[in-house]
């Protein structure tokens, strides 16, 4: 009994003596062990549709289908060199040396407005184009035409020939708010549909020299090219801007973007698919910003007011008696605080229609009754 377990003892000890050589010098020759990790993890919400706490995916789950991409190409046409108009150059060198015509190609967004087909994107989405395609979300591609546009606010509308589309649903302007959450969803630098998160910063921006007519939503949601024409939405999934400009130095996104308000945009979207154009007031008069020094100059009490520079020879307001240098004070009874607010207001007047306009000449008051003309396209400069 003795002998036999002495001779267990001598095995065991010169086992454990080989396992020791072999793992310290060969442990790959080991069977290796999986190591267990106990993670732990969240429990599986009950409603896997509702979204948590700080989540819009409903709203972009909403919007997102409505939400196009747009290619456009252009022709560019390159001058002939005057060579190829001499026969003997011809003679030796035919066509070959001829210019191919190059195509320039550009990217943006648009939003579906309509079940039938329509597109509401911007002018500079569009503008020259010889070849418009859309691209929807689900992958479709369809060509596009242009049923009519409105440069002076950067607004043109679309239409592709499919029906049973996803229209996004128009929010309310007036319910928009500085510091309200906004989503901005496009095309940016052509990576694909995207959305980003900020908030309304500023409302009724205006003075920026982007359109003739601007009452830009500024907001700190990442805006960059490619985005121009795509949807501006809040929290539900609702439209309310079209996002239009940015302000950069690099061309990328530095946190001041700029989206036309829904209220303006259905407007204007509006008149085009009626019509095919919008229709303005206009009385042909230019005016400036009155400053201080002018208001010293001329005796004013103060600055507010348009001042009229020049007067359009045989123009609405030629007609009806206004003059350079009086200062503009009301139309139709609302107040001009300056030039762009006098644009904003005629502009919504009718055409044939009457209008009053009170005037500061010299140091009197006067009031005329203006015909309201038709605003003629693409007079930036003048109203």
């Amino acid at each position: 009994m003795h002998r036999l377990w002495l001779i267990f003892a001598q095995t065991v000890t010169v086992a454990l003596a080989i396992l020791f050589v072999v793992s310290t010098l060969k442990p790959e020759w080991l069977p290796q062990r999986q190591a267990v990790v106990a993670l732990q993890e969240a429990p599986a919400p009950d409603d896997e549709s509702k979204a948590p706490t700080g989540s819009y995916r409903e709203a972009a789950r909403a919007a997102l289908p409505s939400v196009v991409h747009i290619y456009t190409t252009q022709e560019i046409k390159q001058p002939r060199h005057p060579l190829f108009n001499d026969p003997i150059f011809r003679h030796f060198f035919g066509d070959r040396l001829e210019g191919q015509p190059q195509r320039n190609s550009g990217l943006g967004s648009g939003v579906i407005v309509s079940a039938s087909g329509y597109i509401l994107t911007n002018f500079h989405v569009i503008e020259r184009a010889d070849d418009i395609q859309v691209s929807l979300n689900d992958g479709k591609t369809y060509k596009a035409k242009i049923i009519g546009s409105d440069p002076e606010s950067d607004l043109a509308i679309l239409q592709i020939k499919a029906d049973k589309l996803p229209a996004i649903t128009f929010g309310q302007a007036d319910s928009l708010h500085v510091g309200d959450v906004v989503l901005a969803i496009g095309n940016p630098f052509g990576v694909g549909q995207t959305v980003t998160m900020g908030i309304v910063s500023a409302l009724g921006r205006s003075h920026l020299g982007i359109n003739t007519f601007e009452n830009f939503i500024q907001t700190d949601a990442a805006i960059n090219p490619g985005n121009s024409g795509g949807a501006l939405i809040d929290v539900n999934g609702n439209l309310v801007g079209i996002n239009s400009a940015i302000y950069s130095r690099t061309g990328g996104s530095l946190g001041i973007g700029f989206a036309i308000p829904v209220s303006s945009a259905r407007s204007i979207m509006e008149q085009i698919i009626r019509t095919g154009a919008v229709t303005r007031g206009w009385i042909g008069v230019e005016a400036q910003e009155i400053t201080p020094e002018l208001a010293e100059s001329f005796g004013l009490p103060d600055n507010e007011g348009a001042l009229i520079a020049g007067v359009v020879r045989g123009s609405p307001a030629d007609t009806a008696g206004i003059r350079p240098g009086d200062v503009l004070l009301t139309v139709n009874g609302k107040p001009v605080k300056d030039p762009q607010v006098m644009l904003d207001l005629i502009a919504a007047l009718k055409p044939d229609e009457r209008t009053a306009f009170r005037l500061r000449r010299d140091k009197s008051i006067v009031e005329v009754q203006v015909k309201i003309g038709k605003r003629p396209a693409m007079r930036a400069e003048q109203e």
